[in-house]
């Protein structure tokens, strides 16, 4: 994983265990410097007052890449509830709204090119790849990865090869 220095940290992620629940979001265009900070606050309100059942979560984030939140919450401190996680769900909702952005698109390919990082559609993808303007080389992130241990070990940020994105890329022969 790169070091980013754009990166934003609730203290405690760096302390939660690999096993951490995980959630990542993608903004579909980058977040300026002058929104990150409305991003970060917010966020760090939200979490202070994260519970499931009356009890808080352990839970902390980062803001990676100028495009990610990542959101983790230690599930054997207290593990998060149905209503907890339409709690998290709303709060993003909140974010989309006030920063006019989407980061609640689950049919989104995240990947890194000569320009940055882009976001397209899966048909997109595919029909890049029949181009040749992407390959199983390109590095994707896999905003499905469930648990904190696969981002510390590189399973967020990967060769599409080695992803679910490979099944969008032209089989080989």
């Amino acid at each position: 994983m790169r070091p980013d220095p754009a990166a934003h940290t609730v203290p405690g992620l760096a302390h939660l265990p690999d096993e951490a629940r995980l959630w990542i979001f993608g903004a579909s265009r980058p977040i300026s410097e002058q929104e990150v900070a409305p991003l970060v606050s917010s966020t760090e309100r939200f979490l202070e007052g994260w519970a499931a059942h009356g009890q808080a979560l352990a839970a902390a984030f980062d803001w990676r890449y100028g495009h990610f939140l990542l959101v983790a919450v230690d599930e054997d401190h207290t593990a998060p509830s149905g209503c907890s996680i339409d709690a998290l769900t709303r709060h993003v909702m909140h974010l989309e709204t006030e920063l006019d952005v989407r980061l609640l698109d689950g049919g989104a390919v995240w990947f890194r090119d000569a320009a940055g990082i882009r976001m397209v559609n899966r048909r997109e993808f595919r029909e890049m790849a029949a181009r040749g303007e992407v390959d199983g080389d390109t590095i994707v992130f896999d905003l499905a990865v469930q648990r904190l241990g696969d981002v510390r070990t590189g399973g967020w940020e990967l060769p599409a090869a080695s992803s679910w994105h490979a099944r969008l890329l032209p089989s080989a022969g």
